[in-house]
């Protein structure tokens, strides 16, 4: 069983990992608290707060199971080195479940305040659907050959793609209106933070183990921190740069979000009457 080599690092990875799952954590509430301001989720990409629903149900699995499940462990160490350690921390679990629970109250906020003409597109329902359909087939594969660390890896890919997929729409909506107003940036600056610490959190394990395993060995883990980091400066350069509040705008007015224009009657541009 592989174990620390320095109580240093030890203690050095402990704490990225938990200041990761403090940031990413909190990261969820300045959007809650603007929803709740507002009683409005105008500005909000409803698909982006679905696939985020799959990905965080889709990691969690991932990370129960190979933190919780021996056999789980077992089947990891055979294929990656009977000495390796186990690359999913407490606070990856922790998180995980806290960001489940935090999605699918977003998605009950969407539900109950005034959505203006946004809504769940066909193309995010159609990706939503075939992700747990691939699910399901992995499942009934992973049953015959008692393959359960390839199952929870099937999980773990699923949620890659949804974490490489998922800002795509938020951004978009941010291009069309140029604005940001109605996404909050205090979840983007948190979730940035949370990014640099959990890939921090990584190569501390790396550089103590003196083996680089866990970066392929938990590939989702590494990209949901590179995905997140270049997604959130995406973000942070269209809301200070590209589509800055205007200057009369006085940020310490809780009123002044609802009151901006957010959209026009159409999420979609005008149709031509030419032909």
């Amino acid at each position: 069983m592989a174990s620390w080599n320095s109580v240093q690092l030890e203690v050095l990875y402990n704490v990225l990992g938990w200041v990761a799952f403090v940031a990413w954590s909190i990261s969820f509430y300045p959007q809650l608290i603007l929803n709740f301001r507002r009683k409005s989720v105008v500005g909000l990409n409803f698909d982006f707060v679905l696939m985020n629903l799959t990905k965080h149900s889709s990691y969690l699995i991932y990370n129960a199971s190979l933190f919780f499940s021996s056999t789980v462990q077992r089947q990891y160490r055979e294929k990656f080195g009977l000495n390796e350690m186990i690359p999913v921390a407490a606070n990856d679990v922790a998180f995980s479940m806290h960001a489940v629970l935090l999605t699918a109250f977003t998605l009950f906020q969407i539900a109950i305040y005034d959505r203006g003409n946004q809504k769940v597109s066909k193309a995010c329902v159609g990706i939503v659907s075939v992700a747990w359909l691939a699910a399901a087939v992995c499942v009934f594969v992973a049953i015959h050959g008692h393959s359960w660390f390839w199952l929870v890896s099937c999980f773990n890919t699923i949620q890659v793609v949804m974490t490489v997929i998922k800002y795509i729409p938020q951004a978009i909506l941010n291009f069309r209106r140029k604005s940001t107003i109605g996404f909050s940036i205090g979840n983007i600056l948190l979730d940035f933070f949370g990014g640099v610490t959990n890939y921090g959190q990584m190569v501390v394990q790396s550089v103590d183990q003196n083996s680089w395993v866990n970066f392929y060995g938990n590939i989702g883990k590494t990209m949901i921190s590179l995905v997140s980091i270049v997604f959130d400066i995406l973000f942070m350069v269209q809301h200070y740069v590209l589509y800055r509040p205007k200057k009369t705008d006085d940020p310490s007015d809780p009123n002044v979000v609802s009151k901006a224009p957010l959209l026009e009657t159409s999420d979609h541009p005008p149709h031509s009457d030419s032909v």
